[in-house]
């Protein structure tokens, strides 16, 4: 089926009548007109995902001016509408100005058809991504469950917990997102109107601990010019989020622990209690217990901070949620940087699927933003992909492509129970590219 719809702008009748035969083969709708003086009022009965725009139309003239303005003019007034230009060899270094102003991309002329019908494709999915209604998009920031009984068991704890204010502390490696799950468990309580004050307390100097987080008064040393309200005082009435609790100091752990105990906070340099109400959430990549044990994190404390606990598990214990999370960080970043990328490649999978991921979903995150930033075309393919740590088991032990890509078929089709249909869109390729591989693989 074929989807996308085109607007020709271009006043060379014989270049109209070469598209006029070349596009509606690979597009859903196709219009062409010589001048831009109705390309607005075309665009807003038409609704085109992307405009083919020359970049000169009066005579004698080839400033290109006129492809830059009215690039400038389509991308203020219609965001989700794509322009490519469409420039001669001379014209190559103002097309590369009109990327700049916001077009998609370029195409020479005399142009190649397949590099055309690409670009124009590309052009269209995401121009098609731009304009899906709010909160259609997987690019948000919440909180992404993934299928694990692990992380099944965690939503369910936190349905329990987050509309008590038990104060709860999440453990986790680095990069497996402690700090979300916060923010998660504050958006389903009962403070979700009132704010979220967030601390890195391993980041916090020894010397302004006290100020940062209980507040000062003017004057209590030589650089307080002015009375300063802590972030304890910052989260009345809502969360406080202390990251990194593990890395506070054992002589101010016992400060915070009387806060806790006393719920009121005296600002340095002065001697008087302020009530503070607050829901606690610390987090931490340490082993607490065995702080404890060595005597370098109090006991009082950790028991106080450990009514609920939760520990976030590592992404290589979740593989099944590699791939759903590749994509959801795929939409992010194709919106964010402009980029048609809409899908992964299935052999891409199976590299994102292999990788070790030392740092975890963070690692994961970043590696699909740097995918999106040097991919072409609406698929992230393997070339696309470059790892800052080894990958699960080395290149000399590793499946083939061939047999990791049969791998992933089979476990395909045991998920969808056979269904075809279900396990090409999973994988997404083709009915008949699936035939094909089935047939390659026997399976």
């Amino acid at each position: 089926m074929k989807h996308g719809k085109i607007l020709v702008v271009d006043d060379n009748q014989g270049i109209r009548s070469a598209l006029k035969i070349l596009l509606p083969a690979h597009f859903g709708q196709v219009e062409l007109i010589p001048s831009p003086k109705t390309l607005v009022a075309t665009i807003e009965t038409f609704r085109p995902d992307a405009v083919l725009l020359d970049m000169n139309f009066n005579t004698d003239t080839n400033t290109g001016n006129e492809g830059l303005y009215w690039t400038g003019e389509i991308r203020k007034m219609f965001p989700a509408v794509q322009v490519v230009l469409f420039t001669a060899y001379a014209d190559i270094a103002l097309a590369v100005e009109g990327m700049k102003r916001g077009a998609f991309d370029f195409i020479v002329k005399p142009w190649d058809n397949d590099k055309l019908i690409s670009t124009l494709q590309a052009a269209c999915a995401l121009s098609r991504k731009a304009s899906a209604p709010a909160g259609s998009s997987s690019s948000d920031s919440g909180m992404f469950w993934g299928t694990s009984p692990a992380m099944m068991q965690i939503l369910r704890t936190v349905d329990k917990i987050a509309p008590t204010d038990a104060t709860v502390l999440i453990t986790g490696e680095n990069g497996t997102g402690k700090d979300v799950l916060a923010r998660e468990i504050h958006a389903r309580s009962l403070r979700r109107n009132k704010p979220m004050v967030c601390v890195d307390a391993g980041a916090i100097t020894e010397t302004l601990f006290e100020s940062e987080l209980f507040g000062h008064v003017k004057g209590a040393f030589t650089d307080a010019h002015s009375d300063h309200v802590g972030k304890f005082e910052q989260a009345d009435g809502g969360t406080l989020f202390l990251d990194e609790i593990g890395n506070i100091p054992l002589h101010l752990q016992a400060k915070l622990l009387r806060v806790l105990q006393n719920r009121t906070v005296v600002r340095v340099g002065s001697e008087k209690p302020i009530p503070v109400d607050i829901r606690l959430i610390c987090a931490t990549n340490i082993d607490l217990e065995k702080m404890v044990d060595e005597g370098r994190f109090r006991e009082d404390l950790y028991y106080r901070i450990n009514t609920m606990h939760i520990g976030i598990p590592p992404l290589r214990e979740r593989p099944d949620d590699i791939i759903p999370l590749a994509q959801r960080f795929l939409a992010q970043y194709a919106e964010k940087y402009r980029r048609a990328a809409a899908s992964i490649a299935p052999e891409a999978e199976v590299l994102l699927r292999s990788h070790s991921w030392s740092g975890n979903i963070r690692e994961l995150q970043n590696t699909v933003e740097k995918a999106v930033i040097l991919s072409e075309g609406t698929e992230l393919k393997p070339d696309d992909l470059s790892f800052d740590r080894k990958p699960l088991v080395e290149p000399a032990a590793r499946q083939t492509l061939e047999e990791a890509e049969a791998r992933t078929i089979r476990d395909a089709m045991a998920r969808c129970k056979g269904n075809l249909t279900l396990v090409a869109k999973e994988l997404g390729i083709s009915r008949p590219t699936l035939y094909g591989k089935l047939k390659k693989y026997d399976i």
